[in-house]
């Protein structure tokens, strides 16, 4: 075997052993001899740690998220980059985004190591590959509008270090989530929120705190930067489509409580608007017909509040 290569896993391997997230954790040393009630308590005393990690890093947080607010305005894309847990954790947030507030699926996309089929099948081994990192996200074509989110528990996986570093080359806003403090990954990344959860109750199976602490934080970024956008109103995601019959409850619910209407006006309204709840409320609330409304709302890019705050407008004129 090559020397050289030797000498870096053996390097990797000691590094490893540094991290907090591969450390033991005393609390759960007699974890095969627990009671499932035992078991239970001990896995939500330590999750309760996670939040208060997660409230460390929010200025990090807050960064990131205005970052990704300002990129997707200008037509650019959100995309996360990651391996295992980090990469599956991800790619729920990115499939999630679309039907939540109802932009295009390619405006927040994920790159997986090992391809889609990762997502159901472990392909640890793809992992060590910076080489591939890079390939898979050139073939995305990252440039100075998009940002990209690299998640990794570790904040040493070569294939998201070199998925990153290629996107910093290219002008691409570069984020890091990670779960260690110091880590690589945060280094090459032009922004760093390094959450330090602390060790495993099954020491190394970051799927546990690690995966929580950055489903938390991917909540955060996606939901704070659609929200800075203007892709909700108040806290009503109303550019979701009722394209079912819960999503349809919710889209009368919202009119309801959004306009003050009773049932019967929030579901004929969104009839004549065709569906359409932003359409609907701005019907509502403005007393106008729906070309009207739609007016109002491509004047203002969409967004429901600005597009009532200019019938106000108006109004006063």
């Amino acid at each position: 075997m090559n020397s050289t290569f030797t000498r870096r896993r053996q390097k990797r391997s000691m590094d490893l052993k540094k991290l907090r997230t591969e450390k033991r954790n005393r609390a759960s040393g007699d974890l095969d001899r627990m009671s499932a009630l035992e078991i239970a308590r001990l896995m939500n005393r330590e999750d309760a740690r996670v939040a208060r990690a997660v409230k460390r890093v929010l200025p990090q947080v807050a960064k990131a998220i205005d970052i990704i607010a300002r990129r997707l305005e200008r037509g650019g894309r959100l995309i996360y980059v990651g391996t295992g847990t980090s990469g599956r954790i991800g790619a729920l947030d990115a499939v999630e985004v679309p039907p939540t507030f109802g932009v295009a699926a390619g405006r927040v996309q994920f790159v997986m190591a090992g391809g889609d089929g990762a997502l159901a099948r472990a392909v640890e081994a793809s992992e060590d590959d910076a080489a591939q990192g890079r390939l898979d996200l050139a073939a995305r074509k990252p440039g100075p509008h998009d940002v990209v989110v690299g998640i990794a528990a570790s904040g040493r996986t070569p294939y998201t270090i070199g998925a990153i570093k290629y996107a910093g080359k290219k002008g691409t806003a570069t984020v890091a989530i990670v779960c260690n403090r110091g880590s690589e990954l945060g280094r090459v990344a032009q922004l760093a929120i390094e959450v330090d959860v602390g060790p495993e109750v099954l020491t190394g199976s970051t799927r546990l705190k690690a995966g929580t602490a950055q489903k938390m934080i991917c909540n955060m970024l996606t939901t704070g930067a659609m929200a800075r956008m203007g892709y909700v109103y108040g806290n009503l995601m109303v550019n979701t489509r009722p394209r079912n019959s819960k999503l349809l409850e919710r889209g009368v619910s919202m009119l309801q409580d959004a306009a003050g209407v009773d049932r019967e006006a929030a579901v004929e309204a969104l009839r004549v608007a065709g569906m359409s709840i932003p359409h609907a409320l701005v019907m509502l609330k403005a007393g106008v017909g729906k070309s009207e409304a739609t007016r109002r709302l491509r004047r203002q890019k969409g967004v429901v509040r600005e597009a009532l705050a200019d019938s106000h407008r108006r109004k006063k004129r």
